[in-house]
This record gives structure tokens, sequence and C-alpha cells, in this order.
């Protein structure tokens, strides 16, 4: 029901010495291909039995066999990867290039009472770098598991109501970009899993509050925040649909949302993509 939200793909292949079959995009290009800061590329492979192996920027990539018919590498491209010719590597030291174009992103201002929140004492910012690290390492996991599914479920039902990339001020400061997508959902609503996973970190976090990470695979990282409770533990396998918590406004929050997070190869994408409400 998505298809006419989905654009064909600006991947341009620059392999020295191999000619790669033409073939029709698949639905999974045509749905994931975003190739912006922030967005996500898809680059088809040179054929072979097995998957092909890639990294981007030293960073392995999530590579499937599309349709049935070819290996593609999907790369999650962060907001601040250049524009221009961009370009994975292969196994054997060849290289795939494909063209990062432009985004722009608007801006959001935000007042918090608390403004521990905005300027963190001594003690607060030692507190954040411990954590910081945490979840930079939850992240940076490589599983060697498929995702169940490419298109993602909402994790909520109601509106999308803060959008990926949004230049944020808090009480007039700038801080770092938004880096997931924000769902209006009163307290309580039970958020599920948009695809099958491991739980891999759980935490009551200085920024995030309660927050879940749910590996789905080669480098495809969820993670779900300010949540009211947490029904989940480390290590369980939760399926595609499984309750993995309920909706608060815990953390840095003026009121009751979810914040979620889509991470590919660590870098932070847009999860409207994963849903097909993308909007460039």
């Amino acid at each position: 029901m998505f298809l006419n939200q989905l654009r064909r793909p600006l991947v341009a292949l620059l392999l020295a010495g191999l000619s790669l079959p033409a073939l029709a995009d698949g639905f999974i290009t045509r749905l994931l291909n975003k190739p912006v800061p922030g967005g996500v590329a898809v680059v088809a492979l040179p054929e072979q039995a097995d998957a092909p192996r890639a990294t981007f920027q030293g960073k392995p990539l999530l590579t499937i066999r599309e349709d049935g018919q070819r290996w593609i590498a999907i790369v999650g491209l962060g907001l601040d990867v250049p524009t221009g010719q961009q370009h994975i590597e292969l196994a054997d030291g060849r290289q795939l290039g494909f063209t990062v174009g432009p985004r722009e992103y608007a801006q959001q201002h935000i007042t918090l009472k608390n403004r521990s929140q905005v300027n963190p004492d001594p003690a607060q910012l030692a507190r954040i770098q411990r954590e910081l690290q945490e979840q930079t390492d939850a992240y940076a996991r490589f599983s060697p598991r498929q995702p169940s599914n490419l298109l993602f479920d909402r994790p909520v039902p109601g509106r999308q109501s803060s959008a990926f990339g949004l230049r944020r001020f808090f009480n007039g400061e700038e801080r770092n970009p938004h880096s997931g997508l924000d769902f209006a959902a009163s307290t309580g609503t039970p958020i599920k899993a948009p695809a099958a996973g491991e739980v891999i970190l759980v935490g009551d976090y200085f920024f995030n509050g309660k927050t879940v990470f749910v590996d789905h695979g080669q480098g495809l990282i969820s993670m779900f925040c300010h949540l009211s409770a947490i029904d989940v533990d480390v290590g369980q396998e939760i399926p595609r649909g499984g309750v993995l918590g309920k909706v608060g406004s815990t953390g840095r929050a003026t009121g009751p949302h979810l914040h979620w997070n889509v991470s590919l190869n660590g870098s932070r994408v847009d999860p409207a993509i994963f849903i097909g409400t993308y909007q460039p």
C-alpha cells in the first residue's frame, strides 16, 4: 500500500572490470533506497553463491538476496555523511560507488523546565558518558541473523509527531539533531516490535529514560525510549508484533510519546523509510 510513495533508486555502480546484469529494481530497493544524509543507500552486489561481505567506512553491512534474484547491500547513511560520491568496499578490496544527494532538515525549538536536562552538572555528565558508551556499544553490534522483515510495522498507532533529523534547540541552545521518529501516544500504550529480534540492552537513562534496544540482525538495530514500563529482558527473543514495553515520558521528554531510533551499520537513519512514510 506504500508503493505509490516509493522512488526509484539513485545507486550508481562503479565496479572496474565487472559487468552486473541489468535487473528490475525489487521491492526492497524501491522501499529503502533513499541515499541522502540520514537515509539509506541500496547497492547491487556481484552475483555469487554465498552472501557477499561488504563494508562502509570500515563497518560491516547488511546484505540480502532481493526477490531471489540479486544480492544487495543496505547502507545506513549518518546525518554527517557528505553529499556526492561514496563507496562501499567488498571483501576482495573492490569498490562499488553510489551517489548521496542533499537533504535539508527543519528546526525544532523545545522549552524544558528542568534546566539540568539542557546543561547537566558534572556528576550528571559522568553518568551521561557511561550511559552513552553502553548505547554506542549496542548500536555497534553486528549479528549474523537475517532480519525477519524490512518493511517494518509501526511500533504504536497514532500520528508521527516529530520527524527524524530536526535540528533541535533546547531553551534556545542547539543540541544534537533528532536521531529518531516520535509518535504521539498516551501513557501505557503497548509498544510492539516492528520486526523480530533479540533484546540486547535495557536501561533507565538520563536523557532517554526507560529504554529498550532490539537487534533485528546484521547491524539493523531498533531503540525505543521514554517508556513508562519495560516488559522484556536482555537476551529475550521477541517476535514481530511482540510487546516490549509501554509508552511514557521518562528521561528528557515534555510529555508522553514514543521515540524510535533505527540504526544501520552504526548510523542512525530515518525510521520513516522502513514504514513507507518517508517524505523527501
